[in-house]
């Protein structure tokens, strides 16, 4: 009859951190170049004597690999990245990795995103404009050209196999091993004038709210008719 408590808990435990990343999902589904977090269980099992019990596992986090869609702004301080890599951007507390290319220029000529990191090139510098320069082109490999003038290229990162990514702040992420420089620019790469919206999809991701709220009512219902069970059989020893 305990047992029933505990594999209750524990499945109420991991329901509880399935919902937290479904409402940060939610909450991020219009954040661009987000990627969804998803999670993954395992089946723990246990033995009480000749009793096996089976619980469930805290879970697994992982960020989702599928590309969002794609926005066409004709806008050139505007990119979109190609392909399972990601850009560099220089914050005050280390370098992150985003597939957000919005970007902009500061009165020094350096590129920077929307909060005024700088992006950087393969080689890890802030990539470097003329302020006073015409438009800018960038090409598929993210070579920038101004004025007819090679300035520089953004520098494209995949993720080692097996890298453990966490979030970094909106939509970017750090790595547990280096990410390593991308040279294949036949699959990846930047689209100028786009931007990738968040991957999540608001659907799908409202339908497992309801899901995992219908989930933790079920288990909650169970844990009380133990509850009272264990109460009955109290009463009962005790001949009241």
């Amino acid at each position: 009859m305990q047992s029933n408590i505990y594999v209750g808990i524990s499945a109420q435990l991991a329901l509880q951190r399935r919902l937290d990343t479904v409402a940060n999902n939610v909450a991020n589904a219009s954040t661009t170049g987000f990627r969804a977090e998803e999670m993954s269980f395992e089946e723990l099992v246990t033995r009480n004597g000749e009793t096996a019990v089976s619980f469930v596992s805290d879970g697994k986090t992982h960020l989702s690999t599928e590309g969002g869609e794609l926005t066409q702004t004709d806008d050139p301080f505007d990119i979109a990245v190609r392909g399972n890599v990601w850009l560099a951007v220089q914050t005050p507390t280390g370098i992150v990795y985003t597939r957000d290319g919005r970007m902009q220029m500061n009165k020094d000529g350096v590129l920077t995103n929307l909060s005024g990191d700088p992006y950087l090139d393969a080689g890890g510098s802030p990539i470097q404009l003329d302020p006073q320069g015409g438009r800018i082109a960038i090409n598929k490999a993210g070579t920038i050209e101004q004025d007819g003038n090679n300035i520089g290229a953004f520098g494209l990162y995949s993720m080692p196999p097996g890298a453990k990514l966490s979030r970094a702040g909106g939509a970017s992420v750090v790595s547990d091993q280096p990410p390593v420089p991308e040279i294949d620019f036949l699959n990846n790469g930047v689209m100028q004038g786009y931007i990738e919206k968040s991957n999540v999809n608001p659907i799908l991701e409202m339908t497992h709210l309801t899901t995992l709220q219908r989930s933790f009512d079920a288990v909650s219902n169970v844990l009380r008719e133990t509850e009272s069970s264990l109460q009955d059989s109290l009463k009962t020893l005790a001949g009241s």
